[in-house]
């Protein structure tokens, strides 16, 4: 990277100066990673895309919001020939979270933003959204991070795993039980190294 804004940060600030009213967004994968964080691995900066996730109560009401839509758009054309995107905005349904997820998001306040606030899932559930792919070695090694940040333990996870919303794809239901152990196994060899 030169010394410019990472890839999330132009995306958001693009989408910022695109808007001309309030949106939240509560944004998760590497952009959350990079923004949300201290000392961030440096990989997160790199990410091509923005992803966030809509809770259920507000996914109509940005559905009907066409100027957000044109927003969005907007900018994914001005950096479509870099590659860089604002992509999915998942109903929460189809993310892995904890039941009260939305009561425990996070602002985030790095960049300086005039239409946009910005949000991460708390910590745990972040690392729940990691484990939609299986054990996937990137999504393993930003969850190892994530765990080792914040502290998290095995029992948080073990917690955490009981109060999670159901998700109905088979696929991401045995994706999510071949990344359990390995992440399970991440907090355990988090608490022997500090």
């Amino acid at each position: 990277m030169s010394g410019g804004p990472a890839n999330p940060e132009r995306l958001l600030l693009a989408l910022d100066e695109s808007l001309d009213h309030q949106v939240q967004l509560i944004i998760y994968g590497r952009s959350a990673l990079w923004l949300g964080f201290h000392h961030p691995p440096a990989v997160a900066a790199a990410t091509f895309d923005v992803d966030a996730i809509v809770p259920d109560a507000r996914v109509r009401a940005l559905a009907d919001d066409s100027r957000f839509w044109d927003a969005r758009d907007a900018v994914n054309r001005r950096f479509k020939a870099e590659g860089l995107y604002i992509t999915h905005l998942f109903p929460e349904s189809e993310v892995f979270l904890r039941r009260d997820w939305a009561e425990h998001i996070i602002p985030i306040t790095r960049l300086r933003l005039s239409h946009l606030d910005l949000f991460r899932p708390a910590t745990l559930d972040l690392v729940l959204t990691k484990m939609m792919r299986g054990n996937d070695e990137q999504d393993m090694a930003d969850a190892e991070f994530m765990i080792r940040h914040d502290r998290i333990t095995e029992g948080q996870l073990i917690e955490a795993f009981s109060r999670m919303n159901p998700v109905g794809l088979v696929e991401l239901r045995d994706a999510f039980a071949r990344a359990k152990p390995v992440v399970l196994e991440l907090a355990r060899k988090a608490a022997t190294a500090s």
